[in-house]
């Protein structure tokens, strides 16, 4: 099983958005399961959003799945935009135990990963699960990161037990945000985190890295934004354009400052150039106050998983425009044929007689 997308809630400019993906498990030993596939929108969102490993979270069957009574087998892959890859595992002969791997995108030269994984990775899990979430050393084969889960140690309280799943299927968030986390809360507090670099580098892409310029009232973040395909490119700079004008609107006067630009600041001078530009944000100590604060990481580590789902989805609605106009054109054309039938009837029983052209100038002067 495959789920392609990124469940990024844009609320710090374009309000919020959840998607919601409800799974049950098909197994002939097991419980018989109903597969429903689900979306909720929050506020006036009214576009599809594609789905990735977190929209699990939220409706997800913990009386069927998580069963200690009954227990289910699973075995299953989830894969999101920029090669982030999932594998949970639950055995029979041990339901109590559920396995999580997860593989992050292959960093780039200028990033720094400690044992695999962005610098802060394990501190914040430790923060975020605490004695519920045990960290395998190695991981399995061709995954960063393992956590083995002790399900019988889960919260009686159905909520609660909900809210530590939903922590679960944000893992992307805990480990590749924890970077971003440390620099950040130390924007809220107004200092800069010691031993830092002035240029800092994090992953967010295979081989590709977004940059924070960490200061003490304010961090500068930019991203290089590439695409492969010709038509992305055309696409995505439209897009970048526009997303840079709503800023501008005036209910949107506390969100970050947002600029644009073909080429990169003086500071990236050195990075490779970017077929759609730099982005650039700046965030204050305001954007990041409080329970801001997550939702502020998640945005900007998916940002360019964001707006590759907008360039995408933008082909398909021109794609289907395009298609329409076709079957209209067709229509047309099917309309401006002649009656074949009647055609026939004017035409039945009479002959012809092809004429020299000495005989069609003998009748043409007589």
């Amino acid at each position: 099983m495959v789920i392609a997308g990124s469940a990024l809630e844009t609320s710090v400019l374009f309000g919020d958005l959840e998607g919601t993906i409800v799974k049950q498990v098909d197994s002939k030993k097991a419980i018989a399961a109903n597969t429903k596939y689900g979306l909720r929108l929050r506020e006036k969102q009214q576009y599809p959003f594609f789905f990735s490993f977190n929209d699990l979270s939220h409706n997800f069957n913990v009386d069927h799945c998580f069963s200690l009574e009954k227990g289910v087998e699973l075995d299953h892959h989830w894969v999101e935009f920029d090669d982030v890859r999932y594998h949970i595992q639950v055995s029979m002969k041990n339901p109590h135990v559920l396995l999580l791997s997860v593989s992050l995108p292959t960093p780039s030269s200028e990033t720094i990963f400690v044992c695999g994984l962005p610098f802060g990775a394990i501190e914040a899990i430790k923060a975020a699960y605490g004695n519920l979430v045990q960290i395998l050393d190695p991981p399995r084969d061709g995954f960063n990161l393992t956590l083995k889960i002790n399900l019988s140690k889960l919260p009686a309280n159905q909520e609660q037990k909900h809210a530590f799943l939903v922590k679960v299927a944000s893992i992307r968030e805990v480990v590749l945000g924890a970077p971003l986390r440390v620099i950040l809360e130390h924007l809220a507090a107004r200092t800069v985190a010691p031993d830092l670099d002035p240029l800092v580098a994090l992953v967010h892409r295979p081989n590709e890295s977004f940059f924070l310029f960490p200061q003490a009232d304010k961090v500068t973040v930019v991203y290089p934004m590439r695409f492969n395909d010709s038509i992305d490119i055309v696409l995505a700079t439209s897009f970048l354009q526009e997303f840079v004008e709503a800023r501008r609107t005036a209910g949107l006067n506390n969100t970050p400052p947002c600029s644009w630009s073909l080429t990169p600041p003086l500071e990236l001078k050195e990075v490779p150039a970017a077929n759609a530009g730099f982005v650039t944000f700046v965030i204050f100590p305001r954007h990041v106050e409080g329970q801001k604060l997550d939702r502020t990481v998640w945005n900007l580590s998916t940002f360019h998983a964001y707006v590759s789902y907008h360039v995408k989805c933008s082909e398909g609605f021109m794609h289907t425009r395009m298609r329409r106009r076709v079957e209209s054109l067709i229509q047309a054309l099917n309309r401006a044929k002649p009656d074949v039938e009647n055609s026939k009837k004017t035409s039945y029983n009479r002959s012809f007689k092809r004429l020299s052209l000495k005989d069609s100038r003998t009748n043409s002067f007589s």
